[in-house]
Protein backbone atom coordinates (compact mmCIF):
# COMPACT_ATOMS: atom_id res chain seq x y z
CA UNK A 1 0.00 0.00 0.00
CA UNK A 2 1.69 3.38 -0.69
CA UNK A 3 2.29 5.83 1.79
CA UNK A 4 -1.06 8.54 0.98
CA UNK A 5 -3.38 5.79 1.00
CA UNK A 6 -1.84 4.76 4.09
CA UNK A 7 -1.81 8.54 5.35
CA UNK A 8 -5.55 8.72 4.31
CA UNK A 9 -6.66 5.09 6.06
CA UNK A 10 -4.99 7.40 9.39
CA UNK A 11 -6.82 10.41 9.07
CA UNK A 12 -10.11 8.22 8.56
CA UNK A 13 -9.66 6.42 11.74
CA UNK A 14 -8.72 9.65 13.29
CA UNK A 15 -11.89 10.98 11.56
CA UNK A 16 -14.38 7.84 13.33
CA UNK A 17 -12.02 9.00 16.83
CA UNK A 18 -13.10 12.23 17.15
CA UNK A 19 -16.46 11.90 15.84
CA UNK A 20 -17.28 9.86 18.62
CA UNK A 21 -15.69 12.21 21.21
CA UNK A 22 -18.21 14.72 19.44
CA UNK A 23 -20.92 12.53 20.50
CA UNK A 24 -19.29 12.03 23.95
CA UNK A 25 -19.13 15.62 24.71
CA UNK A 26 -22.43 16.97 23.43
CA UNK A 27 -24.30 13.93 25.73
CA UNK A 28 -22.62 15.75 28.57
CA UNK A 29 -23.54 19.11 27.80
CA UNK A 30 -27.15 17.95 26.77
CA UNK A 31 -27.13 16.44 30.61
CA UNK A 32 -25.46 19.00 32.29
CA UNK A 33 -28.60 20.21 33.71
CA UNK A 34 -30.69 17.35 34.45
CA UNK A 35 -31.35 16.60 38.23
CA UNK A 36 -32.51 13.16 39.87
CA UNK A 37 -36.41 12.77 40.44
CA UNK A 38 -36.45 12.19 43.76
CA UNK A 39 -33.51 12.64 47.37
CA UNK A 40 -32.27 9.19 47.22
CA UNK A 41 -31.61 9.15 43.20
CA UNK A 42 -28.26 10.17 41.50
CA UNK A 43 -27.71 12.88 38.48
CA UNK A 44 -26.15 11.99 35.55
CA UNK A 45 -22.57 11.34 35.86
CA UNK A 46 -20.49 12.87 33.00
CA UNK A 47 -18.75 10.08 30.44
CA UNK A 48 -14.89 10.31 29.65
CA UNK A 49 -13.75 8.33 26.53
CA UNK A 50 -10.22 7.44 26.37
CA UNK A 51 -8.45 6.07 22.60
CA UNK A 52 -5.57 3.90 21.94
CA UNK A 53 -2.97 2.87 19.02
CA UNK A 54 -4.17 -0.50 17.27
CA UNK A 55 -1.60 -1.71 14.40
CA UNK A 56 -3.20 -2.63 11.53
CA UNK A 57 -1.53 -5.29 10.31
CA UNK A 58 -2.90 -5.50 6.72
CA UNK A 59 -1.89 -2.21 5.98
CA UNK A 60 1.52 -1.49 8.17
CA UNK A 61 -0.06 1.39 9.91
CA UNK A 62 -1.05 2.68 13.46
CA UNK A 63 -4.99 3.51 13.86
CA UNK A 64 -6.64 5.39 16.52
CA UNK A 65 -9.78 3.85 17.90
CA UNK A 66 -12.22 4.24 20.93
CA UNK A 67 -10.58 2.58 23.63
CA UNK A 68 -13.45 3.03 26.14
CA UNK A 69 -16.08 5.53 27.24
CA UNK A 70 -16.49 5.56 31.09
CA UNK A 71 -17.83 7.39 34.02
CA UNK A 72 -15.99 10.38 35.71
CA UNK A 73 -16.15 9.46 39.34
CA UNK A 74 -15.68 12.82 40.69
CA UNK A 75 -18.39 14.68 43.15
CA UNK A 76 -21.17 15.30 42.17
CA UNK A 77 -22.13 19.08 42.92
CA UNK A 78 -25.04 20.15 45.31
CA UNK A 79 -27.47 23.27 44.38
CA UNK A 80 -29.67 24.46 47.52
CA UNK A 81 -33.32 24.44 46.09
CA UNK A 82 -35.46 23.45 48.82
CA UNK A 83 -38.50 23.00 46.78
CA UNK A 84 -36.99 20.39 44.48
CA UNK A 85 -38.60 17.27 44.61
CA UNK A 86 -34.74 15.67 44.78
CA UNK A 87 -33.85 18.43 47.52
CA UNK A 88 -32.13 16.44 50.92
CA UNK A 89 -33.43 17.36 54.22
CA UNK A 90 -30.93 19.78 54.35
CA UNK A 91 -32.81 21.53 50.88
CA UNK A 92 -29.86 20.70 48.70
CA UNK A 93 -30.36 18.91 45.16
CA UNK A 94 -27.19 17.08 43.20
CA UNK A 95 -26.60 18.22 40.35
CA UNK A 96 -23.98 16.99 37.86
CA UNK A 97 -20.71 16.56 37.74
CA UNK A 98 -20.67 18.29 34.12
CA UNK A 99 -18.56 21.48 33.74
CA UNK A 100 -19.80 22.89 30.68
CA UNK A 101 -16.65 25.33 29.69
CA UNK A 102 -14.49 22.17 30.13
CA UNK A 103 -17.09 20.33 27.77
CA UNK A 104 -16.73 23.27 25.51
CA UNK A 105 -13.15 23.19 24.99
CA UNK A 106 -13.15 19.18 24.64
CA UNK A 107 -15.35 19.49 21.60
CA UNK A 108 -13.66 22.66 20.14
CA UNK A 109 -9.86 20.20 20.57
CA UNK A 110 -12.31 17.48 18.73
CA UNK A 111 -13.41 19.73 15.97
CA UNK A 112 -9.88 20.81 15.80
CA UNK A 113 -8.52 17.35 15.07
CA UNK A 114 -11.65 16.49 12.77
CA UNK A 115 -10.45 19.40 10.78
CA UNK A 116 -7.02 17.91 10.31
CA UNK A 117 -7.77 14.88 9.72
CA UNK A 118 -9.94 15.91 6.59
CA UNK A 119 -7.39 17.91 5.42
CA UNK A 120 -4.75 15.07 5.52
CA UNK A 121 -7.58 13.34 3.21
CA UNK A 122 -7.82 16.29 0.79
CA UNK A 123 -3.91 16.67 0.33
CA UNK A 124 -3.86 13.44 0.10
CA UNK A 125 -6.43 13.20 -2.43
CA UNK A 126 -5.29 15.82 -4.45
CA UNK A 127 -1.64 14.38 -4.48
CA UNK A 128 -3.08 11.19 -6.09
CA UNK A 129 -5.16 13.04 -8.62
CA UNK A 130 -1.83 15.50 -10.02
CA UNK A 131 0.40 12.24 -9.90
CA UNK A 132 -2.27 10.70 -11.88
CA UNK A 133 -2.79 13.62 -14.10
CA UNK A 134 1.36 13.58 -14.70
CA UNK A 135 1.31 10.16 -15.87
CA UNK A 136 -1.39 10.44 -18.42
Amino acid sequence: MDDLSKASLIAVSGLKAQSERMRVVSENLANADSTPTSPDGSPYRRKTISFRNVLDRTNGADMVKVNKIDVDRSEFQKKYDPKHPAADASGYVLTPNVNPLIELMDMREAQRSYEANLNVISVSNSMLSQTVNMLK
